[in-house]
C-alpha cells in the first residue's frame, strides 16, 4: 500500500467512518510506496473440510527495501463486536523481510487438515473463517480500540501499517474483502503487490496457499506509471520489420527519391490546457478531477526520490487575481520518470486527482523542461485567522517570517517531524483557565523534512544538539503539502533553531532544609521484556539516566512511580545503584506494605542521615487505588515538626472496553476514567482526615491536569496546589501530549505544611526533550544517547522545599 492510503488518511486522523467506509491511516508522514502489507489471511483452519489445521495471516514487503519487523505485531478483531483488538491474543513479529519476501504467522487451528509450512511467527489467535478484522501494527503493544465500536484515535490508528476487514467486517480499507469460508482465504492479487487501498478490490477469494520466508521472493514492479504516447499524445508507433527483397539481375537500380520529412511539434511547443489555478478552484476540491490536464509552472521543491515523496512542486509565477485559488501543484512523478530540480520552468501532463484532500497530478505522463524561472515565497503568518485554512496556498512555496517555537517533537526521531507555533508552545486546554484547543490549531504548523523513510539513521534538527521543546524556529519556508489529515511544510531551506530554552545542569535551587522530590520513572523494570527495558544493555542505559536524575535533584525523599512490583527487586536495584554514586548508604527504599497487584507500583527512597521515619509506612486495601498509594510520616533527623508523604499514581486516561459510563469519554477533554481518578482523588482525602496525617503532602503522577476534576476534587478538599503557587505559568508543565504540554505531576499540600513550603520547581529533563534521546536502542541513533539525566522518563520530576521548625 502506499503506506497507507492517502485517500482515507484524513478521517483515520479522527477515527471515524463515513458512508460505511471505515477510514485508516499508517503512519503521519506520507510513506513511499512499499511497504509492509497483509498478503494473505485464513481463518478457517481445522475446521471440517479445511485444506490446512491452523488460521494464518501472511505478510509481504511490497518495496524496494528491507523491514524490520522488531517491536510490530499482527492482531485480530471480531467483525462487528465490542471487544478491541488488544483483548485477542498479539502475536509479536521479528526479524526483516527482504523486498518481495513473504512472512507466514500461524495462528489457532483444529484438527482438520494439512500442517501450514514452516511458520516464522506463531500466536495462539483463533479467527473467524467467514469475517473478521486483522491489523498489522507498529507496536508490540495490544490496541486498545476495534475501528467500529470502539473507534481507534489518530494515536493508535498511526500505529496501524495495514488493515484488512473481510466479510461483514465493520473496519476495513475502502469496502471489505470478499466473505471467506473453511476452504477459501482472502489473498490480495498480484501476489502481494495489489494495493489501491481497498480491501474489496486488493484481495480475492481464493484456496488458501501460505507462504514464508523459504518462499523465493518474489518483488513488486515499478508502480509509477510509465508512458504510452508522445508529448503530443499521439501513439508511437512500433517499428514493422523490413523483409530484406531477393535480389534480381537488373540493370541499373531506378533511384528512389526520399519524401521531405513531415515537422513535428517539439514538446516544448505543445502548450497548457490550463492554468493551476484553475486546477486547484477557488475550493477544497478541484473542478477539475478526473480530467488530464497539461499546466506550467516552475519547480519549487523537488522531492522525486523514492524514499522522499516521489514528486514535486509546480507554480505558476503569474499568480492570477483570485486569493481563494492556489497557484501551486504537486505532481506524483519520481525521478525514474523524469528528473527536474528547483527553479526548472516546466510543462506537465497528468490526471488531476484527489488523494487524501490533496490535489495532485498522478499518474504524470509527461514531463518537459522548457527553460527556467523563479517563484517568491508567499508571506503567512500565524495564527491563521478563524475560520481560515492554509488550502489557499496549498502546494504553494510560503515564508513564515516571524519566530515560531517548537511545540511538538514527538516523532522527530520516527518520521522527521517537528510542529511549531506562534506565541510560544501550545498547552493543554484542560491545564490552564484561557486555552482554546481551537487557537491552539490556529496558532500551529506541521514542518516535515520532505522524506518518508522511517527511523532514519541521520535525524534532521540533532546537530548540535536535538531540538527542545520552546526552541525558536526563524524564517520558516517550504512548499505546503498535505498528507494523513494535516497540511505539511515541506522545507526547501535549511531550518535553523535558536536554543532558546537551554538545558539546566540541576534544578533552580529550593529553599529549606528538607528537599522532597517526585519522579515517575517510566516503567523501571528489573525483569527483561516485560515493561521498560527489553535487553540488558538498554536496562544499563536506562539505570544510568534514572541515577543520573536522582542524583541532579539531591532530594532528602523522593516518591517514585511506574517501578515493577516485584517486592523490594526493583527499588532495591535502583537504590544500590544510586548509592554505588552518592555513597553507601546514602539512600535506603521502604518497604510497600500493600503494593496491590499492578505490574508497577509506587515507591519511596529517602536518606537516613537527614530524616527518621515516624511510625510504619501505610497504605489502603480500598480498591479504588489500582496502585495503592504509600504513605509514609518523617521527621528531620534532629527532630521538630513532622511531614507526611501520600504517593499516588492515579488511572491513566487510556480508553479501553471497560471504560463506561462515568469512566467513558465524556468529550471535555479529559479523556476516559476522568470519573475512576475523582473517586480517587476522594479516597486520598479520606486517608489523609481518616489518619490524621500530620503535614500531608500529596504527590505523584496524578493523570490529571491542572484544571480537571481530580484537581479540583484535592484543592476543594483543603490540599494546594504547590506548583500552582510557586511555578510560573510558562513553566507549569511535567509532560508531552499530541503537541500541548500540561502538568500530570502534583504536589499538593494541606493547610499546616502549606506554611512550610518555600519553594517549588518543576526540572525540565524531560518532557522537552525527544524521545529518540531515551535508553532505547531499537531506533535511536546510537551517537545521541547519553547517560545523564534528560529524557531519563517522559514526566518531569518535581522538587518541593521545606523549612520544618523544631529540632536540634
Amino acid at each position: 500500500m502506499r503506506a497507507l492510503s492517502r485517500a482515507f488518511a484524513a478521517l483515520a486522523a479522527f477515527g471515524v467512518a463515513a458512508a460505511g467506509v471505515t477510514a485508516l491511516a499508517s503512519s503521519p508522514a506520507q510513506a513511499e510506496p512499499g511497504a509492509v502489507v497483509i498478503s494473505q489471511v485464513y481463518g478457517g483452519g481445522g475446521n471440517s473440510g479445511a485444506p490446512l489445521t491452523n488460521d494464518f495471516v501472511e505478510l509481504f514487503n511490497r518495496g524496494s527495501a528491507p523491514v524490520a519487523l522488531e517491536g510490530w505485531s499482527v492482531q485480530y478483531g471480531s467483525a462487528t463486536g465490542t471487544g478491541v483488538f488488544g483483548a485477542n491474543p498479539v502475536v509479536p513479529l521479528s526479524g526483516t523481510l527482504a523486498p518481495g519476501g513473504y512472512h507466514l504467522v500461524q495462528l489457532g487451528g483444529g484438527a482438520n487438515g494439512a500442517p501450514l509450512p514452516t511458520p516464522d511467527s506463531t500466536g495462539a489467535t483463533n479467527m473467524s473463517a467467514t469475517a473478521g478484522k486483522v491489523v498489522l501494527v507498529r507496536s508490540a503493544q495490544g490496541l486498545a480500540c476495534n475501528g467500529g465500536s470502539t473507534p481507534c484515535t489518530a494515536e493508535q490508528a498511526a500505529l496501524i501499517a495495514d488493515l484488512v476487514g473481510y466479510g461483514s467486517a465493520n473496519y476495513y480499507e475502502g469496502s471489505a474483502a470478499p466473505t471467506l469460508s473453511a476452504t477459501t482465504a482472502a489473498l490480495r492479487r498480484d501476489h502481494g503487490c495489489a494495493d489501491t487501498d481497498v480491501n474489496g478490490t486488493d484481495l480475492e477469494s481464493a484456496p488458501p496457499a501460505p507462504r514464508n520466508r523459504a518462499t523465493a521472493p518474489s518483488p513488486c514492479g515499478d508502480v509509477e506509471p510509465t508512458p504510452t504516447s508522445t508529448p503530443t499524445g499521439e501513439p508511437t508507433p512500433s517499428p514493422t520489420p523490413t523483409v530484406e527483397p531477393t535480389p534480381t539481375p537488373t540493370a541499373t537500380p531506378t533511384p528512389t527519391v526520399e519524401p521531405t520529412p513531415t515537422p513535428t511539434a517539439q514538446p516544448c511547443e505543445t502548450p497548457a490546457t490550463h492554468r493551476i489555478s484553475q486546477v486547484q478552484g477557488g475550493g477544497d476540491v478541484s473542478p477539475l478531477a478526473g480530467q488530464t490536464v497539461r499546466v506550467e509552472g516552475v519547480v519549487t521543491g523537488d522531492f522525486q526520490e523514492t524514499n522522499q515523496l516521489s514528486g514535486f512542486f509546480l507554480q505558476d509565477p503569474a499568480p492570477d487575481a483570485d486569493p481563494a485559488t492556489s497557484e501551486g501543484l504537486f505532481a506524483f512523478a519520481r525521478s525514474s520518470f523524469r528528473d527536474v530540480k528547483a527553479g526548472d520552468r516546466v510543462l506537465v501532463t497528468g490526471k488531476v486527482v484527489e488523494f487524501n484532500g490533496w490535489t495532485e497530478l498522478s499518474p504524470v505522463t509527461a514531463v518537459d523542461v522548457c527553460g527556467t524561472g523563479a517563484v517568491e515565497p508567499v508571506r503567512r503568518s500565524l495564527p491563521r485567522a478563524e475560520g481560515s485554512t492554509f488550502e489557499p496556498v496549498e502546494s504553494m512555496l510560503v515564508t513564515f517570517p516571524e519566530p515560531l517555537a517548537v511545540t511538538d517533537h514527538y516523532n522527530l526521531g520516527r518520521y522527521g517531524e517537528v510542529t511549531l507555533s506562534s506565541e510560544g508552545r501550545l498547552f493543554q486546554a484542560t491545564d490552564r483557565a484561557g486555552v482554546s484547543e481551537a487557537a491552539n490549531e490556529r496558532r500551529s504548523l506541521l514542518v516535515d523534512d520532505g522524506s518518508t523513510r522511517e527511523n532514519p539513521p541521520t535525524v534532521p534538527y540533532t546537530d548540535p544538539r536535538a531540538v527542545r521543546l520552546g526552541d525558536t524556529a526563524l524564517g520558516v519556508t517550504g512548499v505546503l503539502g498535505y498528507g494523513f489529515g494535516e497540511y505539511r511544510l515541506q522545507p526547501t531551506r535549511p531550518i535553523g533553531f535558536l536554543r532558546t530554552n537551554p538545558r539546566l545542569p540541576a534544578p533552580f535551587p529550593v529553599l529549606g532544609n528538607v528537599r522532597v522530590a517526585s519522579l515517575n520513572t517510566l516503567n523501571w523494570f528489573t525483569t527483561l521484556g516485560s515493561r521498560g527495558a527489553s535487553t540488558a544493555e538498554e536496562q544499563k542505559r536506562q539505570l544510568a539516566k534514572l541515577v543520573a536524575t536522582l542524583k541532579g535533584l539531591n532530594a532528602d525523599a523522593v516518591g517514585l512511580m511506574e517501578v515493577q512490583n516485584n517486592g523490594q527487586t526493583a527499588v532495591q536495584a535502583l537504590v544500590d545503584a544510586l548509592n554505588a554514586e552518592v555513597g553507601a548508604g546514602t539512600y535506603a527504599a521502604l518497604t510497600h506494605p500493600y503494593p496491590g497487584t499492578d505490574l508497577i507500583h509506587v515507591a519511596v527512597i529517602y536518606k537516613p542521615a537527614r530524616l527518621r521515619l515516624v511510625g510504619p509506612a501505610r497504605s489502603s486495601t480500598d480498591p479504588v487505588f489500582r496502585r495503592p498509594p504509600l504513605i509514609q510520616t518523617f521527621r528531620r533527623a534532629q527532630g521538630g515538626e513532622p511531614f507526611t508523604l501520600v504517593v499516588n499514581h492515579f488511572k491513566s486516561k487510556g480508553c479501553d472496553a471497560a471504560a463506561t459510563g462515568q469512566d467513558a469519554d465524556q468529550g471535555d477533554g479529559q479523556s476516559c476514567y476522568n470519573g475512576e481518578r475523582v473517586r480517587q482523588a476522594k479516597a486520598t482525602l479520606a486517608l489523609v482526615e481518616s489518619l490524621r496525617l500530620p503535614g500531608p503532602l500529596v504527590l505523584g503522577d496524578l493523570n490529571a491536569y491542572g484544571e480537571e476534576d481530580p484537581i479540583d476534587t484535592l484543592e476543594a478538599g483543603g490540599l494546594t496546589s504547590l506548583s500552582k503557587r510557586f511555578v510560573p505559568a510558562p513553566l507549569r508543565y511535567s509532560y508531552l501530549f499530541d503537541g500541548r504540554s500540561g502538568e500530570l505531576d502534583h504536589a499538593l499540600a494541606g493547610r499546616d505544611l502549606l506554611r512550610r513550603v518555600t519553594s517549588t520547581t518543576i526540572w525540565h529533563v524531560n518532557a522537552d526533550e525527544s524521545r529518540l534521546l531515551d535508553y532505547n536502542t531499537e531506533y535511536n541513533p546510537p551517537g545521541l544517547y547519553r547517560p545523564d539525566a534528560f529524557r531519563s522518563s517522559d514526566h518531569d520530576p518535581l522538587v518541593i522545599g521545606l523549612t520544618l521548625p523544631g529540632g536540634r
